[in-house]
């Protein structure tokens, strides 16, 4: 019986997912990941046949985080919540927002095909209970508030600015607001 592997999968997935979180995407190869995990780069060659291959595996993990950072809903608003904590994610994790939206994952997709992931069916669900409205409404409204938490969230992971979570908060309420009034015309 060959001996058990000491560098797993999910060791490399972890150690790539920290080089990311503290410099970049570009920063994760076999020779930084190794140097992380101090072993060769035979396991990481091993475990992953190519980096692309890696970084799929990192994407979703780093999607997965995402997703259980911004549904930490802590108010009777869960819109609120959701949206804030989307902005605040590339607040405090610059270079995971980075890697997750502005890697171009979504090449060749347009908005309206975002909306329909299953991943976002919580979100969805929560939307239209929120807001009394049907399921397509709910995709509108959220389109609205995702293109609003985006850019902000876009521009405070690109660049030095003061976050002001009241301003924020008072923009996505009047997104949300106007929104939901156009859709229930």
């Amino acid at each position: 019986m060959p001996p058990r592997a000491k560098v797993t999968r999910e060791m490399i997935i972890d150690a790539a997912f920290e080089i990311i979180r503290d410099a970049s995407i570009e920063a994760v190869n076999a020779r930084s990941i190794s140097k992380e995990l101090n072993c060769s780069t035979q396991p990481v060659m091993y475990h992953f046949k190519t980096i692309k291959e890696l970084k799929r595996a990192v994407y979703e993990k780093t999607d997965e985080y995402h997703s259980t950072y911004i549904m930490n809903i802590h108010s009777d608003n869960p819109m609120k919540d959701i949206g804030l904590n989307y902005i605040q994610f590339a607040v405090k994790e610059k270079n995971l927002f980075r890697f997750l939206f502005q890697s171009n994952e979504f090449s060749g997709k347009n908005i309206s095909e975002l909306t329909n992931v299953e991943e976002l069916q919580p979100i969805v669900a929560i939307l239209s209970q929120e807001a009394a409205v049907n399921t397509e409404q709910a995709k509108v409204i959220f389109r609205s508030l995702f293109l609003i938490a985006h850019g902000y969230a876009s521009m405070f992971a690109n660049n030095a600015m003061k976050y002001d979570e009241q301003m924020v908060l008072s923009d996505l309420s009047l997104i949300f607001d106007g929104t939901v009034k156009a859709v229930k015309g």
